[in-house]
C-alpha cells in the first residue's frame, strides 16, 4: 500500500473508523503535535512507557524479550536513560485496513 493522502485519510477515519479518537485537524501543543496532517496522520502516545535499560546484561533478543530487562514508568515527561529505548501504547486506536 502506498503513501495515502491526508482526503483519503479523513474518509477512511470518519466513514470507516480507521483511527479512534480522530482529529481532521493538526494540533500543535507546544512542540509535538497531533492529527491530520498532509500525507500522514501524527498520534500522541499515552504517559504509560516501557523503558529498556538491560541492567541484567541480557542477550537482546527482540522476538522474546526478557520482561526484567524492561522498567514500567507511568509519567509526563519521561526522561530516557543514555542507551536506552522506550515503548509506549498510542493514544488513538488505528484499524488498518486490507490491501484496496
Amino acid at each position: 500500500m502506498s503513501i495515502k493522502s491526508d482526503r483519503w485519510i479523513k474518509k477512511q477515519a470518519v466513514k470507516h473508523r480507521m483511527i479512534e479518537p480522530f482529529s481532521e485537524k493538526q494540533f500543535a501543543g507546544g512542540v509535538i503535535s497531533y492529527g491530520l496532517s498532509s500525507y500522514g496522520y501524527d498520534l500522541r502516545v499515552s504517559n504509560e512507557f516501557k523503558i529498556f535499560t538491560n541492567v541484567n546484561n541480557a542477550i537482546i533478543d527482540p522476538r522474546q524479550c526478557d520482561e526484567r530487562s524492561f522498567v514500567s514508568v507511568e509519567a509526563e515527561p519521561v526522561i530516557v536513560p543514555p542507551n536506552s529505548f522506550a515503548m509506549a501504547r498510542s493514544v488513538e486506536y488505528f484499524r488498518i485496513p486490507g490491501m484496496y
